[in-house]
């Protein structure tokens, strides 16, 4: 799972280092170019739960291996893409094929980990979705300043090809798959889980935040390639580096959360992303850095929290609920990831933190929803 984190937020975002690059050689907007982007995780949104639908009838194992083989292959066809279109079609393929992968995962974490462990279980997937950000960016961007875009996409294409072989190797067999039944059961469960006020509440967590935490590092790309700080873009990718924040907090998050409780662990993990953002506001490098990995450790510290609180509060078997968690975290950013460009156009980096800020504190108004919610059923 650790391998499969990697690849697939490797491939989804391995774009983000190059918007600049991409929009001076398609000739095309910042917003335009962060279409690269969106279109990969829109699609995803669009696709998890019909994936998680197929896993359910074909199994999990067999489903998020097809759709990890086909995630290799896009990655590497979209190096040789000829126009913007071609590439923005390919990316959302791409974005298809990855909700194969993640749109499973969380759901075959939470059937086949014992709960008293999903929190931790949960931490190491997340992880690896970090570990991915900092590899894809950092490779994408360091390759295009040598060669250019296309070896960049290629290489990620490599590391994908690496992660298959070993999450083919080492996936055991699934031991609690739910043998497939009457499609209109699964849809039953999907039903179900969008009438629970507690995961309605709990999936606008990662819509809110995952928005906020895109579209900041989107822009902030822009931000530092203009100026006052006209960094080139290898040294921009070292901004990702933030991510390591990330990788760490996933981990501690889901292991406090399994020993304190989610609730504690969620809202303060909101709060150091709303602190996060607001240090990144002067024009100074240091606070911009500072403040990156601030946001970066409170955003993986709450997703590792709510992701790992969906199968506790499902009534239904948590492979749908988890789908829909991740279609609430995908579709944010490609939503917000483009969205806030309208901000950043108009009224640069104040407007930008203005946005993304307005999304951290009505995803700390859901945290807190769903954690009264849950307590008056003591779950």
């Amino acid at each position: 799972m650790l391998a499969a984190g990697i690849a697939a937020f490797g491939a989804l975002y391995s774009t983000q280092a190059l918007m600049p690059a991409l929009g001076a050689e398609f000739d095309v907007s910042a917003t335009q170019s962060s279409l690269t982007v969106s279109a990969g995780t829109g699609a995803l949104a669009l696709a998890v739960v019909p994936m998680s639908m197929v896993a359910e009838a074909y199994g999990r194992a067999v489903t998020m291996r097809v759709g990890f083989c086909a995630l290799t292959l896009l990655i590497v066809a979209s190096a040789l893409a000829p126009t913007f279109s071609v590439l923005v079609a390919l990316r959302a393929l791409l974005g298809v094929a990855v909700a194969a992968v993640v749109g499973v995962a969380m759901g075959h974490v939470g059937a086949e980990v014992h709960p008293r462990a999903v929190g931790s279980a949960m931490g190491l997937y997340v992880a690896g979705n970090s570990l991915g950000g900092i590899g894809g960016r950092l490779v994408s961007a360091g390759l295009y300043d040598a060669f250019d875009w296309r070896v960049a996409q290629a290489a990620i294409g490599l590391m994908c090809t690496i992660s298959f072989v070993i999450f083919w190797i080492n996936l055991p067999t699934p031991l609690n798959q739910r043998p497939a039944g009457d499609p209109r059961a699964v849809v039953h469960d999907a039903v179900d889980h969008v009438r629970n006020p507690m995961l309605v509440a709990l999936y606008g967590v990662p819509f809110l935040l995952m928005g906020g935490f895109v579209a900041t590092y989107n822009y902030m790309t822009f931000r530092l390639e203009g100026p006052p700080f006209g960094l080139p873009s290898s040294i921009v990718s070292l901004v990702f580096l933030a991510y390591l924040s990330g990788t760490a907090a996933s981990v501690v998050a889901g292991k406090l959360a399994d020993r304190v409780g989610r609730p504690p662990v969620l809202c303060g993990a909101i709060v150091t992303m709303g602190l996060g953002l607001a240090v990144t506001i002067p024009d100074w490098l240091p606070t911009v850095v500072l403040g990156a990995i601030i946001l970066t450790t409170g955003f993986f510290a709450a997703h590792s929290a709510a992701s790992g609180w969906v199968p506790r509060l499902a009534r239904a078997p948590a492979t749908i609920a988890s789908a829909i968690y991740v279609l609430g975290y995908y579709a944010g950013s490609s939503v917000f990831g483009t969205g806030v460009g309208i901000a950043w156009s108009h009224g640069g980096w104040p407007a930008t933190v203005a946005a993304v800020g307005g999304l951290v504190a009505l995803g700390l108004i859901c945290s807190v929803g769903v954690t009264a919610l849950a307590r008056t059923r003591q779950l």
